[in-house]
This record gives C-alpha cells, structure tokens and sequence, in this order.
C-alpha cells in the first residue's frame, strides 16, 4: 500500500478529512479503543523552526501509540554540509516510517521528499499552510460542539497559515461560515481564499474575508452570532514584516472582552503562544471563554489520529458516528 501523507488539508478526502477529525475527538474523549498501532513503527521528528505543542504533540502522540521516534533539530542533518534534500528524503525513506515535519519554507521540499513509496510525510507547518494545525481547531470544535456542520467562526488577524488551514478545512464541513477580518494587505493569499471559497460553494458554506472590523449591519455593529472567535500571534513564526509600522494597523483587530456583547455563547480559541495585551487582552484568554488550552492539549490527540492514519488507515468508531460533546476544559 502506498504510504498516506499529509502536505496539504486540500490533499486529502471529504471522508478522510472526516474522519481523521472524529478519530482525534475520540482520543480526546478518552473512548478509542487502540491498543499499540504504531508498535514496529519509527517517526522522524524533524524540526527546523521553534515548537513547543506540535513538536511535543507528536512526539508523546507516537510513544502513545507504541512507535518510537528519532528527533532532529535544526543543525542534525547533513542537510547543512551541501547534502540535497532529495538524498535526504530518499535516506530518510528507508529508515522511517513516518517524517513529521516543520520547515517554516516551501511545502515543495516536503513534496520531495514524499516522492517515494516507503515513508509517509506529515506537514507540521510550512510558510503557506499549517495543516495539523487545522485538523487541531476541527477537533476542538467537534468536541465542544458536537458537530462541525453549521458552526460560524470569527477570525480576527493575520490571514497566515494557521488561518489558511483554517479556512481549507471549515469549507469542507456542510453550512457553514467563516468570517475572516484581516488588515488590508495581510489577508489570506488570493489562491488559498479562492480555493477554500469554492469548497465552500460546494458544501453549502461560507467564506468571506473583509478588511475592517465594521460589520454591514450598521455603523455600530462589530460582530454577532458567531460560536467560536479565534485569533493568532501577530508576528508568525519564521516570517517578518516589512512595514515597520505593521503594529498599527493589527490594533483594530486585537480580541477583546467586547466581542462578546453579540456573541456572548461563543468560545475563545488561540493556536498559541499568546501575547497577552497584543492580539487577546488577557481576560479573554484566562477567562471562561477560552478553550486555548484544551485547543493545545488536542493538538496531541489529533497528532495521534493523522500518525494511525498515515500507518495504518483510520480506524472508525463503533457506531460510525461522530463523538458526543463532551465540555471543553481550560
């Protein structure tokens, strides 16, 4: 069987997608019956850029399910010496199992390296998509919601790559919306918006991106009626801007307690780290909305269900149901 890898959320199926979501829902329920289905199994975790959670997640994700790892920083490889990063990939491919991967760069180097019949590649984030990161978010939302189908996300931000997987996954799931509000000139790059907007013709959905913080309802609107608001760091990790005065023009944009006078039910969610005062005021993300940390803790448990996937195929839940909600912690 030719190995499963994960480079971009537009590279995989509705159904695989789906399920991939409910499996990392399971495991963060506590109700998937695994047992060791990466035992025999070795992951490369290669890391060029700073992680915390997506390095740790799927580290311990992988020990969890009884694979073993080798993990590689930014100055291990040979990569350094002049070696290529094809005879890397082609080196990598008979030792591994699984390359998890962070490079911050041009997703084709991954696609490189997934030109082979042995090894499956998992993009831990690259410059143009952060898709683990998106499959984390999914999840969040399927365990606190119960469903995914018909939600409305607010994204307040940088149109990045977190925002980017974002946008290519919420599209895939039946009704509904994602409003994203980026400064002028800092929106989502016009091939991944056009993309994720004709998912979202497909399923029913919505995807709109406006520049401003004023909604069309009237001059005194902001937002209203969303589940969830969401938001990420200023300054992506492993970019820089250009304008000095880029500050500026995120203030609009910061997350504050207000948002919540016309979407008083809806939760918080960040990707982490967090600069309190900047992006969120701190009574946002230490307050009862806020699903940032289990947000972070589920990066593991859908770390688990994209490793199972890419070795041994989804494995589905009993029923072939979606998980129940279960309430999200702090």
């Amino acid at each position: 069987m030719s190995p499963r890898h994960l480079i971009s959320l537009d590279d995989l199926s509705d159904a695989d997608l789906r399920a991939i979501v409910a499996r990392g829902a399971e495991f963060s329920a506590g109700t998937a019956a695994h047992g060791d289905p990466l035992a025999g199994t070795v992951s490369g975790i290669y890391f060029r850029k700073t992680s915390t959670r997506t390095r740790t997640a799927f580290s311990a994700g992988a020990l969890r399910l009884g694979g073993q790892i080798v993990s590689y920083g930014p100055d291990d490889l040979q990569l350094n010496t002049g070696e290529t990063t094809e005879d890397t990939g082609r080196v990598f491919s008979r030792m591994l199992d699984v390359l998890v991967a962070r490079t911050a760069g041009d997703p084709a180097e991954m696609r490189g390296w997934a030109a082979q019949q042995r090894m499956s590649v998992v993009n831990a984030m690259s410059a143009d998509e952060h898709p683990t990161q998106g499959l984390t978010d999914l999840t969040t939302l399927l365990r606190r919601f119960g469903r995914v189908d018909g939600l409305r996300v607010l994204y307040l931000g940088e149109g990045n790559n977190t925002a980017a997987a974002l946008a290519l996954g919420l599209s895939r799931y039946t009704g509904t919306t994602l409003e994203l509000r980026t400064p002028q000139g800092y929106g989502l790059a016009p091939a991944v918006l056009r993309r994720a907007q004709e998912q979202a013709a497909r399923t029913g959905s919505v995807v709109n991106e406006q520049h401003h913080m004023q909604d069309t309802a009237g001059p005194d609107a902001t937002v209203g009626g969303f589940d969830a608001v969401y938001t990420t760091r200023w300054q992506t990790t492993g970019t820089a801007k250009a304008d000095p005065r880029w500050r500026e023009r995120f203030l609009p944009f910061r997350v504050t307690a207000e948002l919540w006078r016309t979407s008083p039910h809806a939760v918080f969610m960040h990707d982490l780290p967090a600069h309190r005062g900047e992006e969120v005021a701190a009574e946002v993300l230490d307050g009862r909305h806020s699903i940032a940390f289990a947000q972070a803790e589920n990066k593991m448990h859908s770390a688990m269900a994209v490793l199972e996937w890419c070795v041994r195929g989804v494995v589905a839940s009993p029923s072939g149901a979606e998980p129940l909600t279960v309430a999200a912690g702090r």
